[in-house]
């Protein structure tokens, strides 16, 4: 049986009286991309600074490479990659020395810190001041800085925010690239379409505790409602049906309007994870 990369069990973390984190328990295996979901404030990132030895927990307990988290094992630490929302790059570096610099904290010395830079899309400025770089840059440095180390666990907080529609499709091919090496991936983001093509399994966190764990898929088919859309001719405009996949009567109808010479077009409809996050806890993911 293999053992999980993380392993989390009834892990608590408070704030004063404010309990941040009530007992959450997951894992994450070797090549497993788990989409950690939730609004500000629900516990994902104090789950993270414990995970990462940045917080000690308050009860409960978390393993990451079958190490138990409180013991901040420096060969542990020196397998797990991090991008978080903190940009703390050295500005008056190059892009290639702050590589280069990170690697050899890792105590790497034949880092090919030109073939990191290319992944994110940087190789042409590797040579540059980072104190130059816009926002979007800054964001794929950290990422490169999370895999100089080819590490065995990644955490990942919003790793494509700010970053343009075909920067982010690269840094997603990327992400899915170390999980297909074998790194266990901790993801959390706030754009749904990301979570839903990069992760194996979400986990929804709400108010401290998971209310939902499960693959995309078997989520949208618990929770969610199957539909069609249909879109006709409707004099000079458009009309559209929806009809519910498995409803009484749905087979006829859609069959009578798949005849119908005013046909435009038919997609299948599914429940978003936003809309099942909202139905599980009452709030949007943006809330």
């Amino acid at each position: 049986m293999t053992v999980p990369a993380i392993s989390v069990d009834g892990l608590r973390y408070s704030y004063g009286d404010l309990e941040a984190v009530k007992g959450v328990s997951f894992d994450v295996q070797p090549g497993e991309i788990l989409g950690f979901l939730g609004p500000n404030g629900a516990g994902k990132s104090t789950t993270i600074k414990m995970l990462t030895g940045q917080l000690t927990p308050k009860g409960g307990s978390a393993r990451i490479l079958g190490v138990d988290v409180a013991l901040d094992d420096p060969e542990v630490q020196a397998q797990i990659g991090v991008c978080f929302e903190e940009k703390n790059l050295y500005l008056q570096m190059t892009a290639l020395e702050n590589l280069e610099f990170f690697a050899s904290l890792f105590g790497i010395r034949d880092v090919d810190a030109m073939e990191v830079l290319r992944r994110v899309g940087l190789a042409d400025r590797a040579r540059d001041r980072v104190g130059n770089f816009s926002k979007g840059m800054r964001q794929r440095m950290m990422i490169s800085r999370a895999f100089i180390n080819k590490p065995k666990v990644l955490f990942l907080d919003e790793p494509t925010d700010g970053l343009d529609p075909v920067t982010s499709a690269a840094i997603r091919t990327t992400i899915r690239e170390e999980a297909d090496r074998g790194a266990a991936v901790l993801l959390t983001t706030h754009d749904m379409f990301e979570a839903d093509e990069l992760s194996d399994r979400v986990a929804f966190i709400n108010e401290g505790e998971i209310v939902a764990l499960d693959t995309a898929e078997s989520l949208k088919l618990k929770y969610g409602t199957r539909s069609v859309l249909v879109r006709l001719r409707d004099g000079n405009g458009v009309r559209e049906e929806h009809l519910p996949l498995g409803g009484d009567g749905s087979s006829a109808r859609l069959a009578e309007l798949a005849g119908s010479p005013d046909l435009l077009t038919i997609h299948t409809e599914e429940a978003t994870l936003e809309a099942i996050f909202i139905k599980l806890t009452g709030r949007g993911l943006e809330g």
